[in-house]
């Protein structure tokens, strides 16, 4: 078992520094401008494929310079684009990222992401029994559901990244093997808000007992919670100078679906997936920090 299947979406990032966002009507001169590739599809599928596995990505930008210019950087990562179709009369996803001082601010407009629908017949091709596949939100909720429903068919490992978090989550749980929150998706899931680290434990407990589908809470700072045997297994956050959080959340979620087709375990695959997110903060740009297997080990 050694292939990914990522089902997402695929933006053009043009992040730009500034000390604070301007109030409204308020025009602010800013630092910097830089363009990277992201959206969580493309970034999950650099994270996975720079992990040594083979990586096929299904996904839609739109016939403009900034598809020419995504389509061409994610072969140079290796990531196999055949199932990346380009639409007319409509512009790539783009993000525009404010990068703060201690955060992000982020404005996303989906373009070619959300005209991606049929995808039977690519997904049938790209996909066997033994594969992962990885998707998240940001492309057509059915979409979603039903590269789900044809992958668990198949017998394949799927992972849901609920981001940004949809109500119709629930019901593709039947179709999802592990499911990847961060704290607020997680109450989303919830349906109700956390107050402190004890109840976050039993609250994910509580969730594992009633829902067959593995959980894993990506929390930042707080590190990596997931349940195993009745129990919820923190891995703490490692300390390191950040620079930029956008696409830790997707590069953890590539590593770990390429840890899962390298056959390890949830307990290997969420280690070395944590260190792999520490990692991608201590640059600028969602997939410049995305590390190899090697440097993960080095770290």
């Amino acid at each position: 078992m050694n292939k990914v299947t990522v089902l997402g979406s695929i933006n053009m990032d043009m992040v730009m520094e500034t000390d604070r966002l301007p109030k409204v009507g308020e025009t602010l001169l800013g630092d910097s401008i830089n363009y990277y590739v992201g959206g969580k599809g493309a970034n999950q599928a650099v994270a996975a494929a720079r992990i040594g596995v083979d990586v096929a990505l299904i996904g839609k930008i739109g016939d403009d310079t900034f598809g020419s210019k995504v389509y061409k950087h994610l072969e140079k990562e290796k990531v196999d684009v055949s199932a990346v179709t380009s639409e007319k009369n409509i512009f790539t996803g783009v993000a525009s990222i404010f990068k703060l001082q201690e955060d992000n601010a982020i404005v996303v407009l989906p373009g070619a992401n959300m005209l991606l629908g049929d995808i039977n017949e690519e997904l049938n091709e790209k996909i066997k029994a033994e594969d992962v596949l990885l998707t998240q939100l940001e492309i057509p909720i059915e979409t979603v559901k039903k590269g789900l429903a044809l992958a668990k068919d198949k017998g394949a490992i799927t992972i849901l990244n609920p981001a940004p978090y949809n109500e119709s989550v629930i019901d593709m749980l039947p179709f999802v093997d592990i499911i990847t929150p961060n704290e607020t998706e997680f109450e989303g899931l919830l349906g109700h808000s956390i107050t402190d680290t004890m109840q976050f434990e039993k609250e994910m407990l509580d969730w594992s007992k009633t829902n067959d589908t593995q959980l894993i809470v990506t929390r930042g700072g707080d590190g990596i919670s997931y349940t195993a045997e009745n129990n919820v297994i923190t891995i703490p956050a490692e300390k390191v100078t950040v620079v930029d959080t956008t696409g830790a959340g997707d590069t953890f979620n590539g590593i770990l679906a390429a840890c899962l087709a390298k056959g390890m375990t949830v307990s290997e695959s969420v280690e070395i997936s944590g260190k792999g997110a520490t990692l991608s903060v201590t640059k600028l740009g969602a997939q410049t920090g995305m590390p190899t297997l090697t440097e993960i080990a080095a770290f």
